[in-house]
């Protein structure tokens, strides 16, 4: 989408293999992701996807595995990294990661990263530290999280200062982890708890196929962080942007004269400004008088949507697939 020539998961994989030695690095994703996964990271094997029976959120996934890792090395750190961010400054992003695996070394420390505001964003979620009290390793103490918050509310988040973007981005010890799911989510740590002895063996599937879709459909957000006293945040050396929005791809794209991005196939436009725009290989598309929308054409579905209403999206899908089926996304 951006021309780097590869894909948003092989940069991420590209950018964790700086520091974390490429069969040490875990894929998590839905299983009907497995084979693509693999085609795409021609570098690891199937025993590196840890694939999902069933959608439950970041929390299960996480504590699955930690679990994992913690049956390797019961002295791992380990860094959870979604793959459809934009880091340009590669080194700088390790650098960061690397100052949190040291913290978490030491002290069994949950870490964030914290990206600095540079406009009252209202499609990420915030964190908000304390700046009066330092923590491990130069690390802030986190006092909370809040929400995507309206305009008005990001604007004074902004002026208060003490507020970082939400980049989903943790680094921790599997132990710690582990130990904060038994704290707080006990009953998701009974649930993966028992597989223990399976783990990373050839029974490891059966299991996770029968007890996954018993887990709770919950974010590490929620059933973590929001709890924990443990949470620290690293305000990140690095510029960042969380390209799982349309509106967030748009800031990243050239834009032509009337502010128009077009992530790919071609456009005839008359009175049209600041539209995303993304067709399908070799297709034109003609518009006239739109202002500010998300166009998105694939093989069986069109979107025409407001930017102001980008996180209906989500929504939109649920109700295309409740509606025509599965194969239409």
């Amino acid at each position: 989408m951006l021309g780097s020539g590869a894909s948003l998961l092989q940069k991420t994989f590209g950018r964790l293999s700086r520091f974390v030695p490429p069969d040490q690095i875990l894929v998590l994703t839905n299983a009907r992701y497995q084979n693509l996964v693999l085609e795409q990271l021609p570098e690891i094997d199937a025993s590196q996807v840890v694939a999902e029976p069933a959608m439950r959120n970041t929390a299960p996934c996480i504590l699955y595995a930690a679990l994992k890792i913690q049956k390797m090395n019961p002295d791992a750190v380990m860094v959870v990294a979604p793959s459809d961010h934009w880091i340009e400054d590669e080194a700088a992003f390790e650098a960061d990661v690397l100052h949190c695996f040291e913290a978490c070394s030491k002290a069994p420390v949950l870490c964030t990263l914290g990206i600095q505001p540079s406009f009252p964003n209202t499609g990420f979620g915030y964190i908000e530290y304390n700046p009066a009290e330092k923590g491990t390793q130069g690390l802030k103490k986190v006092m909370q999280f809040r929400e995507k918050p309206d305009y008005e509310t990001a604007r004074s988040f902004l002026s208060q200062g003490n507020f970082l973007w939400n980049a989903g981005i943790f680094m921790w010890s599997a132990a710690a982890i582990v130990e904060a799911f038994k704290a707080y989510q006990p009953g998701q740590y009974t649930l993966f708890e028992k597989g223990l002895q399976v783990y990373n063996t050839p029974d490891e599937a059966a299991f996770i196929e029968a007890n996954y879709p018993k887990a709770e459909n919950i974010s590490i957000d929620y059933a973590i962080l929001e709890q924990s006293d443990s949470v620290f945040v690293l305000p990140a050396g690095f510029d960042w942007n969380d390209l799982g929005t349309w509106g967030s791809l748009y800031e990243k794209k050239e834009k032509d004269a009337s502010g128009n991005a077009r992530v790919q196939g071609g456009i005839l436009t008359e009175a049209c400004e600041g539209n995303t725009i993304r067709l399908p290989e070799g297709k034109i598309a003609v518009l006239e008088g739109l202002k500010d929308y998300i166009v998105v054409d694939s093989e069986k579905a069109l979107l025409i949507l407001p930017k102001s209403r980008e996180q209906e999206i989500k929504q939109w899908v649920a109700r295309v697939k409740a509606e025509f089926g599965e194969d239409y996304i």
